[in-house]
């Protein structure tokens, strides 16, 4: 694996490569929805309110080590958790503070895009329930993102959680949807960004980085970091022999770099690898800076991208002779003929 020509290759115990990059001097290293409303209670009984104060943001705070996965998952769970607690091990022994797991790390994916007909889909979480209580009390210290399938009556959405061992600290469920997704999940309808202990987050599901209005949402709520997780298939038509070649794959690496640098934001992509039913994944997990260059990438095989970068000066250094934020024209986005609102 390697990194804007940076050498990152690594080897973890359990065999997944392991790149790791620190920006200090950006030499490569070798270490060792629906969102969640302000009022509603979290996992373990913790009050948002209550997740909320005292948090420290990232200005400040120095060099955050973070880590997206890309691995590959099925509709097991306690297989899915045995991979799961292995990352976070891994994760915690490489210094990593964030990690992003992929889209249904929690149950699996769809097995088509094509007819979902005959496939039950991943089993369907409660928010509030052991699973997600299992998977904040592996996540300890950490802070972690993971994709499931989330229960809410009689209703089933293709959902991202994040936690650490207080509890849920934010939620978001999948809003845009391809193919035939929408005859398995409800859709989410907004986007927001929430504090957490390592800074200000973001987050959203695959086919949502799509659309550049998502990620940009987020930034101007004020995330820091914009986390995306994903389960990103090769392409279904003229497939490639080696992903790496996959335009498909070529697509989902372009929205990454452009969604950082077009909002001036760290950017971390987790996404599946391997095969499950007629999907095959492209990998690709990464770690973006605010200038859409990227700092660690699994490439197509599993594994998990390390970087290690100072979030606020980086935002900082990224804004501040050219802006995007700040240098909008809101009032001149407006279709012709549109009626303003």
């Amino acid at each position: 694996m390697s990194t804007n020509g940076l050498s990152t290759d690594g080897s973890s115990a359990d065999g997944l490569s392991v790149g790791s990059v620190s920006t200090g001097d950006m030499s490569a290293d070798r270490g060792g929805a629906d969102s969640v409303s302000a009022d509603r209670a979290g996992v373990g009984g913790v009050s948002a309110d209550r997740r909320g104060a005292g948090r420290t943001r990232a200005s400040g705070t120095g060099p955050l080590r973070m880590a997206a996965v890309s691995a590959e998952f099925g509709r097991d769970l306690e297989e899915d958790f045995t991979v799961v607690e292995r990352l976070i091990k891994e994760a915690r022994a490489e210094g990593v503070r964030l990690l992003a797991l992929p889209e249904a790390c929690l149950g699996g994916y769809l097995l088509s895009l094509d007819d979902s007909a005959s496939d039950e889909g991943p089993p369907a979480l409660a928010l509030d329930g052991p699973e997600i209580r299992r998977l904040a009390a592996l996540a300890g210290e950490l802070t972690v993102v993971a994709g499931y399938c989330e229960a809410d009556g009689d209703a089933r959405y293709n959902s991202v959680v994040c936690v650490n061992g207080d509890g849920v600290l934010g939620n978001h469920r999948k809003v845009h949807q391809p193919l035939s997704e929408d005859a398995s999940y409800a859709s989410g309808d907004r986007f927001h960004a929430f504090d957490t202990p390592v800074g200000r987050i973001g987050m959203m599901i695959c086919y949502d980085k799509a659309f550049p209005e998502s990620a940009r949402a987020l930034a101007l709520d004020g995330a820091e970091i914009g986390v995306c997780v994903s389960a990103w298939p090769g392409a279904r038509t003229h497939a490639t022999t080696d992903l790496v070649n996959d335009r498909w794959k070529r697509r989902f690496d372009l929205f990454d770099r452009a969604r950082a640098l077009e909002n001036q934001i760290v950017w971390i992509s987790a996404n599946q690898a391997g095969t499950f039913g007629s999907l095959r994944f492209v990998g690709s997990a990464k770690v973006v800076d605010p200038g859409g260059e990227i700092l660690a990438d699994t490439g197509v095989g599993a594994g998990l991208a390390i970087a290690e970068l100072d979030v606020a000066q980086a935002l900082e250094t990224a804004r501040r002779s050219m802006g995007h934020l700040r240098d909008r024209r809101p009032e001149t986005y407006t279709h012709a003929g549109a009626v303003s609102p």
